[in-house]
């Protein structure tokens, strides 16, 4: 065999190497952090004023996992409006949840999370009282 036939091979199998790769490729699912991206960072001054309202709180919400719940130890439980607590998942949107957060005489609320999977969570508590809202993160283990 002479060398004109082994660089057309190469070639070919160059090509098809190239356009299997570009084929797995088109097929990943990219995901972005959120559906309306860009509509929510142009608001994201909001949440700017959320944190700093959190931060100059006297006593903060405290967020706490067990291995069937996560619970927010809060003292002003009873001045809450209205409430949500956000397990995001930044690996695989499927695996985020959304609990409400209501008004209790408690100073603890439980949610449960067994049937969530194993991993690092970013748990995100918005809440508001007196018209103010606050905003607090933290990043959990599950």
């Amino acid at each position: 065999m002479n060398i004109g036939k082994w660089i057309v091979i190469a070639f070919v199998l160059f090509t098809l190497f190239i356009g299997t790769l570009v084929t797995v490729c088109m097929q990943q699912n990219i995901s972005l952090v959120s559906e309306n991206y860009y509509k929510e960072e142009l608001i994201y001054q909001d949440q700017i004023l959320r944190v700093q309202n959190a931060r100059s709180l006297s006593e903060k919400p405290v967020v706490t996992t067990t291995a069937d719940s996560i619970k927010i130890h809060f003292s002003s439980f009873k001045l809450v409006e209205k409430g949500a607590l956000k397990l995001f998942c930044p690996s695989n949107e499927l695996n985020d949840r959304a609990f409400v957060v209501k008004a209790s005489q408690s100073n603890e609320q439980s949610f449960p999370i067994n049937t969530l999977p194993h991993g690092m969570y970013k748990a995100q508590f918005l809440w508001s009282i007196g018209g103010k809202e606050f905003f607090l993160e933290e990043v959990i283990n599950i």
